[in-house]
């Protein structure tokens, strides 16, 4: 059964995208730690980081420096923050959140967002690529 994720890259499932290639896609997290929380997925659904293969590894991190690098532009932040988790959804995501407190990485507090700032975050953050 598709993971959530790979419904999402299909186009079954709407979503906030950032940025595509054949490989990996990125796409704005709809329960985000703060605003511009990024989600950057391999295309190939696999569930644990480290069962990827060498090439998509690297591949999914270079993909989502540029996704970071993009954000640092377009979101006020003293940095964006990377995590993997990979508990939540069994297909393997990159969390990129902009920080301006240790609170924003802890998962623990969420901000909510209506449709149009999710829009605009996304228009932003593309902006910088």
């Amino acid at each position: 059964m598709p993971s959530i994720f790979t419904k999402i890259i299909n186009g079954e499932i709407p979503c906030y995208k950032i940025a595509e290639n054949e490989d990996f896609f990125a796409f704005l997290d709809i329960n985000p730690n703060a605003p511009g929380h990024t989600l950057c997925v391999p295309k190939k659904e696999v569930d644990k980081l480290l069962d990827l293969d060498e090439a998509t590894y690297t591949g999914l991190m270079l993909f989502s420096r540029k996704i970071g690098l993009a954000m640092e532009a377009a979101i006020e932040c003293q940095r964006v923050g990377m995590t993997v988790i990979g508990l939540e959804v069994p297909h393997v995501h990159v969390h990129l959140i902009p920080l301006n407190k240790m609170g924003d990485a802890t998962f623990q507090q969420k901000t909510s967002l209506q449709s149009e700032e999710f829009e605009e975050i996304a228009a932003k953050i593309r902006a910088k690529l």
